[in-house]
């Protein structure tokens, strides 16, 4: 069988084998007309960013959930599977951004339970809601925390948690927070300034720090494997938003080699730094982004 011919069936069969699923949940989604939720997102942190003026977290390896005070809802806008008695819970004159987390280093299996129709009670009992940010609410992000705090301990439900932010004095200081938190088993840390009101989209106000960067790609192909692999996806083709294409190989796992995500699909992939053709340098496939 010629490699093209191969690279065809691979294609075919593994989109096949994940967009039944994707169309089905998809449709509901349209059906029910939700739209993505404006959300802060984050930048890589850079030096310009004085930590002394920001409050720090840890940043959580979860999936983010979006409260409008009707509805949980992924960052693509569709509605998380959660039980009823989970969103009970959740309060109705606010609107809450955070992580459903399960701890760390458990992202998969936490992936798993917030895709998993009909929800499963028993694994939910041991998700956290861990928020970070009450959207459009006034006054300065140091504010807000304090009125997520208050509003967290009058829920009195050990489920929702308010997500800690402590000072730092310096840089020296930062650099020892997130070498403490990576020892521990923490992802990174975020930094979001102190003194801002609630803005959207991605801003300077808030920024990532993590012991290497990340970024995300779109899957336009695939790159049939030898060996032990034959007949599976030996790497991802994929392409950044900035139109540069390679292939993500490292780190694959086996599931996903033997059913690779449909084109369309955006990974997440971790790199030490770029090539001088812009390339990432060392990049390893860290997760497929929940696009529920």
């Amino acid at each position: 069988m010629t490699t093209l011919r191969r690279r065809m069936l691979l294609t075919a069969a593994g989109a096949a084998a994940l967009a039944r699923p994707l169309r089905a949940f998809g449709a509901a989604g349209k059906h029910a007309g939700l739209q993505p939720p404006a959300l802060l997102l984050a930048q890589p942190y850079d030096d310009r960013l004085d930590p002394a003026l920001c409050l720090v977290s840890e940043k959580y390896d979860g999936v983010r959930a979006y409260w409008d005070g009707r509805l949980l809802r992924h960052r693509s806008g569709r509605s998380v599977p959660a039980p009823r008695w989970f969103t009970e819970r959740l309060p109705r004159e606010s609107s809450l951004d955070g992580e459903l987390w399960l701890g760390r280093g458990r992202f998969d299996a936490l992936s798993a339970t917030v895709r998993t129709v009909p929800s499963d009670d028993g694994r939910w009992r041991d998700v956290r809601y861990m928020v970070f940010e009450l959207p459009d609410a006034a006054g300065s992000f140091a504010e807000r925390v304090r009125a997520i705090e208050r509003l967290v301990a009058q829920a009195a439900w050990p489920q929702l948690q308010a997500v800690e932010q402590t000072r730092v004095v310096d840089r020296a200081g930062l650099r020892r927070r997130l070498e403490q938190t990576v020892a521990h088993g923490g992802e990174g840390l975020v930094l979001h300034l102190a003194a801002a009101p609630y803005v959207t989209g991605r801003s300077d106000v808030l920024a990532k720090l993590k012991p290497y960067l990340d970024a995300e790609a779109t899957v336009v192909g695939y790159r049939p494997g030898r060996g032990k692999y034959d007949g599976d996806a030996g790497a991802l083709q994929v392409q950044t938003p900035e139109g540069r294409l390679f292939h993500l190989g490292s780190g694959l796992p086996d599931a996903l080699r033997r059913k690779p995500p449909p084109k369309g699909s955006v990974v997440t992939y971790r790199y030490h730094d770029l090539t001088a053709t812009g390339l990432p340098r060392f990049a390893t496939f860290l997760r497929l982004r929940d696009t529920m």
